[in-house]
């Protein structure tokens, strides 16, 4: 069973052959019942794996519900999969369903279940053998027709060790592991991925469309993700909107993306500047603009020395790991009117 041509669908973009193995494995487990545990950092996109898995199943027109263990309190996570009776316990006024009873006949996921207290993990190992659930407060039994994915980003061969996750249940669930890589080790994705991004972003906004430069990708492909895609995508968004030009560029991009970048990664002439600071680059531009004679169109004086101010206090700050008084020394000011000129351009760490 394919699944590439779903990929779209779904957001897993890429070619790389580690999302390749994935999805040929997703292709392979859909057709099938088995529980399938979803290995991966955060962001890599394990929900939809999860329900890629789901839309290519026979269950794909029944329910899928999504669970995040992690995010909901402990004391909360059993009446939320379980439900319960009218009158089960204070302000339990009215009978309610459980995501358990809800997901009936189609899937569950449940997102970081090595954040599952270890007395929950009792009852839903008892749910997999017994494929019915107790509603709280409830007398009778509940049988229930539900495919189980589970997913962590943890490492639950230790949380067993450590007496956090119990064995039996970790190999109820584990019959078919899916490991999904980091983007860092998936890097030629990261241009298909920028430009799914960028489209999407440019459709939000209803204006004028922006694009990236292939300098900008080049620097993009060196920086490591910790937050893997979910900090590609806040981050392409976050360029198109405060970006000035219609190009989204290397200058565009932040100091910490561009502290990654090996020197001798990038192109000799051009890209030669991107591993030098803001204010560095602002300097040589206004440098050429007053030594080299003014563009055509002329240039904003007022506009150009704020620029250069602005840059050069940076440069200051950052040299100085944000001590101001040292930062001052290096401007020649005193720290009074560093302060005043800081909050003036808004200039934040």
């Amino acid at each position: 069973m394919m699944i590439e041509n779903q990929t779209e669908e779904y957001n897993i973009v890429g070619e790389s052959q580690g999302i390749r193995d994935v999805l040929n494995l997703v292709g392979k487990a859909a057709a099938s019942d088995s529980t399938v545990m979803l290995f991966g950092e955060s962001g890599t996109g394990k929900e939809l794996i999860a329900r890629a898995l789901h839309h290519n199943s026979d269950r794909r027109w029944k329910p899928f519900v999504a669970v995040n263990c992690g995010a909901i309190p402990h004391e909360l996570l059993e009446s939320e999969l379980f439900g319960y009776e009218k009158g089960a316990f204070t302000g339990a006024g009215n009978t309610r369903i459980g995501r358990l009873e809800l997901a009936n006949d189609g899937t569950i996921f449940l997102d970081e279940i090595g954040d599952m207290p270890v007395p929950l993990q009792v009852k839903l190992l008892r749910v997999l053998a017994e494929r019915e659930i107790d509603r709280l407060g409830g007398v009778k039994p509940i049988r229930i027709n539900v495919r189980f994915i589970t997913s962590t980003h943890r490492n639950l061969d230790k949380a067993i060790t450590d007496g956090k996750f119990r064995e039996d249940l970790y190999y109820r669930l584990n019959v078919i592991p899916v490991v999904i890589p980091p983007l860092r080790d998936r890097k030629s994705d990261i241009p298909l991925l920028a430009a799914h991004f960028l489209s999407q972003c440019n459709q939000n906004r209803g204006k004028q469309p922006k694009t990236i430069s292939d300098e900008a990708i080049q620097v993009l492909g060196h920086y490591s993700w910790p937050g893997n895609i979910r900090e590609l995508s806040n981050f392409i968004e976050r360029m198109v909107v405060l970006s000035a030009g219609e190009i989204i560029g290397p200058r565009d991009l932040p100091e910490k993306v561009l502290g990654e970048v090996p020197q001798e990664s990038l192109p000799p002439i051009e890209s030669s500047a991107y591993d030098r600071s803001p204010a560095e680059m602002l300097r040589e531009g206004l440098q050429q603009s007053f030594f080299m004679g003014l563009p055509e169109g002329g240039i904003n004086l007022k506009s150009a020395v704020e620029g250069f101010e602005r840059g050069l206090i940076i440069e200051a700050l950052e040299k100085t790991n944000w001590v101001k008084n040292r930062a001052a020394g290096l401007l020649g000011l005193n720290r009074t009117t560093l302060v005043e000129k800081i909050k003036k351009m808004n200039i934040k760490r």
